[in-house]
């Protein structure tokens, strides 16, 4: 297909799909500007802000100009971090929008071949089969105990790597056995007087590189007297697909999910990565259109928390006690979390309440770190600029310890310690990790 074909397929689908209530719900009132970490860092360019945008769609979908390459690349600068909505008068859902701007473009574009091989390998090769996502994390797991990590930094490989990429392979957490990668539990009884049934979602990446954080929450749920059900058909949440043109394989796994967790008989389902947790609340507006699947979806996606929510809504603070040695420690908001799931005070409460923590609030803890899923990886100069301002942010606080609720954010935060040079004297570390350390610090015998 021509470039002119192309533009043309493009801008039928902005007419035919876009929704055009709510691109002239954006009042231009620039509410928005100093929310937007693109439109900040790119030195206030209007096209690179959430206003900027809708107004190239909005002149996409009226023919007033062509989808062309800078209609693309001010869309794909965009983080996705929905900071625009929480400040938006009138309440644009500029993610929706996103969405489906980006939606249309992949499913009419020419790709690359190597763009289209990569594509194809993870969106439909890896993140949706739950095996082969624990193969790799096996490779990586076998090169850091094999040996071959210590041989590969000894003989100095790594400073063949770009620096960044060099940076990365640090911060990687220690993956799991592959026996511990199978071996894992479909139900867990609470710990003493049972308050609730819950459903736990265990996402692709989280029950993988970060299984370790999976099996802390599930701890945490247990202590609360959360009994715990983890569906084992159970697939990845379809955020990446959702967020990077793939609509159709969202919609695919998240009625697998839809469908693994409907007998369930739980309360609730939780999530502890707000990047997965955004998108599972939002199955209902993902299926708006299907009168077949969006009941069902609502139903799912009303079910949906944060393991900060359940905890505090559980009695967690009142049934253990929780103690770690005196340190600063300051929080950074998953933007998804925050802004999908709205979900802000429970994570602080529960670490104000630690015995030992002086909390300290970031200034402008709400501002995306820039992790973006794998915006990091496809745009890493601006990635880098929005890490080096929070970085600043948080060396402001004077913080030993980072907490996050998102595995993006936290491998981003690391990065940023890294970069910052600060690796001996800060950490960064997942919520539900830090509240099992302070339980065990204060009850060793749990």
């Amino acid at each position: 297909m021509t470039n002119v074909k192309v533009r043309e397929s493009i801008q039928s689908g902005f007419k035919a799909r876009m929704d055009e209530d709510e691109l002239l719900n954006c009042m231009r009132c620039g509410f928005c500007l100093p929310s937007c970490p693109t439109y900040i860092e790119s030195g206030f360019k209007e096209n690179h802000s959430p206003r900027g945008r809708i107004a190239l769609m909005k002149a996409v979908a009226d023919g007033l100009i062509e989808p062309d390459a800078g209609f693309e690349r001010s869309l794909d600068l965009c983080l996705g971090c929905r900071a625009c909505e929480t400040v938006c008068p009138p309440g644009v859902k500029y993610g929706s929008l996103l969405e489906e701007a980006r939606d249309i473009i992949a499913n009419n574009k020419s790709y690359s071949l190597p763009v289209r091989l990569t594509r194809k390998a993870a969106f439909k090769g890896l993140f949706p089969h739950q095996n082969r996502m624990r193969a790799v994390a096996g490779l990586i797991g076998f090169y850091q105990r094999s040996g071959l990590q210590t041989a590969a930094r000894k003989i100095g490989f790594m400073s063949l790597l770009p620096e960044r990429l060099a940076s990365m392979e640090k911060i990687l957490p220690d993956v799991p056995t592959m026996k511990e990668l199978k071996n894992r539990p479909e139900f867990l009884p609470a710990s003493g007087k049972r308050t609730m049934r819950v459903a736990f979602f265990r996402g692709c990446l989280m029950d993988t590189m970060f299984l370790e954080t999976n099996n802390a929450t599930i701890k945490l749920l247990q202590l609360a007297g959360c009994e715990v059900v983890i569906p084992k058909s159970q697939a990845c949440c379809g955020a990446l697909h959702g967020h990077y043109g793939e609509k159709d394989s969202a919609k695919e796994l998240a009625k697998k999910n839809i469908d693994a967790f409907e007998g369930s008989g739980a309360d609730y389902i939780i999530s502890n990565a707000g990047g997965c947790g955004g998108f599972l609340v939002e199955y209902g507006h993902l299926f708006q259109n299907d009168a077949k699947w969006r009941g069902r979806a609502t139903e799912f996606s009303g079910k949906v928390k944060d393991i900060s929510e359940v905890l505090i809504e559980a009695g967690f603070l009142g049934k253990v006690e929780l103690e770690l040695p005196q340190q600063i420690v300051t929080y950074q908001d998953s933007c998804h979390l925050r802004n999908a799931m709205k979900t802000a005070s429970a994570p602080r409460a529960l670490l104000m309440a630690v015995k030992g923590v002086n909390y300290r609030e970031m200034d402008e803890a709400d501002r995306c770190c820039g992790s973006a899923g794998i915006y990091n990886i496809l745009e890493s100069e601006m990635s880098m600029k929005v890490l080096d301002y929070k970085m600043e942010k948080v060396k402001n606080t004077h913080a030993a310890t980072i907490v996050t609720t998102n595995p993006g954010c936290l491998l981003q935060m690391k990065l940023g310690i890294e970069r910052e040079g600060l690796s001996k004297s800060m950490r960064a570390v997942h919520i539900a990790d830090l509240l099992l350390e302070a339980v065990k610090t204060a009850t060793p015998a749990i």
